[in-house]
């Protein structure tokens, strides 16, 4: 009987740092409660072969590592980016079958994608590399799938909270990876995140152009991210425009971050939510990635839901990239059973769910 091994990755929440790691800004992540997980056996070929519950298997030959213009925006790109980094790290990598199962929910903002990128990366780093890869590596690794061959520019956050287990405050600019409590339950609160059913599908270039407006901004005051540039500088120079209300929410939010992580060492629950409340409507009211115009409304709905269910009790901020997908909620533990009922009469049953960060507490 062929030996088969288990690989599991988790998903992610952001918590505080909406759209901040591109221009290496600060921000709070976590791993949670739902995981995407592969049962692995060894072929005696080339091939690597990823069968994903409910979507038809991929395939990629080991043989040719290359960018493929056709495979943008696809599972296979992912496999084809992790396989091509730990090659130029000089692993020395097999064929393998992968079924492939996810609690992670695609297009809620928990970012599925980050867990498969750091899962087919842990596949190789332990079958195929000695465990050499770190989890900032394997991270890394996954970054570079999505921007090169999948060809989203994403910062780093999702792959570096997939990654790791707990929460972790990132700070990109001094490099520096701390951990960090959430102790959301101690606090009297329950964090949660409702999918409202929108697919990131087709949203690439919506998403592509924040980091590019911000980057357009920075360069304007001779830098190449966002924090290089003295805020101060900015705010003195801000001109109209979406770009420039886009790199006042990153200056906001990326103050915010500190201050949040702050809030949860104090655990302090009535700080925390007003901070939050001020990162949701940042980044409806600036950084606006909400809705295409002309496109699906879900997202927008859903925060008008959540706003009208917990105005002075709680908080409420869209959850990752934006324009579809998810409302992340965080309320007293007492008025989830009501949100979520409310909740999942407009968007279905489960849509609402409590999420768990791992090692919390």
């Amino acid at each position: 009987m062929q030996t088969s091994y288990r690989f599991s990755a988790p998903g992610r929440t952001e918590i505080s740092g909406n759209h901040t790691d591109h221009q290496h800004g600060c921000v709070l992540a976590a791993a949670v409660d739902l995981e995407t997980t592969a049962e692995v056996t060894l072929r005696p070929d080339s091939i690597i072969c990823v069968a994903s519950e409910g979507y038809a298997p991929v395939e990629i030959d080991l043989n040719d590592l290359s960018v493929h213009a056709e495979e943008k925006n696809t599972t296979a790109a992912l496999v084809r980016g992790v396989a091509a980094a730990f090659a130029q790290r000089g692993c020395k990598l097999h064929g393998f079958d992968a079924a492939v199962r996810s609690t992670v929910l695609p297009g809620s903002g928990l970012s599925s994608s980050a867990a498969f990128e750091v899962l087919i990366g842990t596949i190789c780093n332990e079958l195929f590399f000695d465990k050499k890869c770190s989890a900032i590596e394997i991270a890394q690794i996954g970054q570079y799938a999505e921007n090169v061959y999948f060809g989203k520019p994403c910062g780093l956050m999702d792959q570096m909270a997939c990654a790791r287990s707990g929460a972790v405050y990132l700070d990109f600019a001094a490099g520096e990876i701390l951990p960090v409590a959430a102790p959301f339950a101690a606090m009297g609160l329950t964090l949660s995140l409702t999918d409202t059913g929108g697919s990131h599908a087709g949203l690439t270039a919506a998403y592509a152009a924040i980091p590019a407006d911000m980057h357009s901004v920075a360069q304007r005051f001779g830098a190449e991210t966002l924090s290089q540039v003295d805020p101060a500088d900015f705010f003195a120079h801000r001109q109209p425009g979406l770009a420039d209300d886009r790199a006042a929410h990153f200056f906001a939010e990326n103050a915010r971050v500190p201050q949040m992580r702050d809030a949860l060492a104090r655990r302090d629950a009535g700080e925390y939510l007003r901070l939050m409340n001020a990162s949701g409507r940042s980044s409806e009211q600036l950084l606006r990635n909400i809705q295409v115009p002309g496109g699906d409304d879900r997202l927008a709905r859903g925060l008008a839901c959540a706003s009208a269910l917990l105005d002075g009790v709680g908080a409420w901020r869209v959850h990752g990239g934006g324009f579809a997908g998810g409302v992340q909620a965080l309320m007293p533990c007492t008025a989830f059973p009501a949100y979520r009922q409310a909740m999942e009469a407009r968007f279905g049953p489960g849509s609402c769910r409590e999420l768990r960060i791992t090692g919390a507490e």
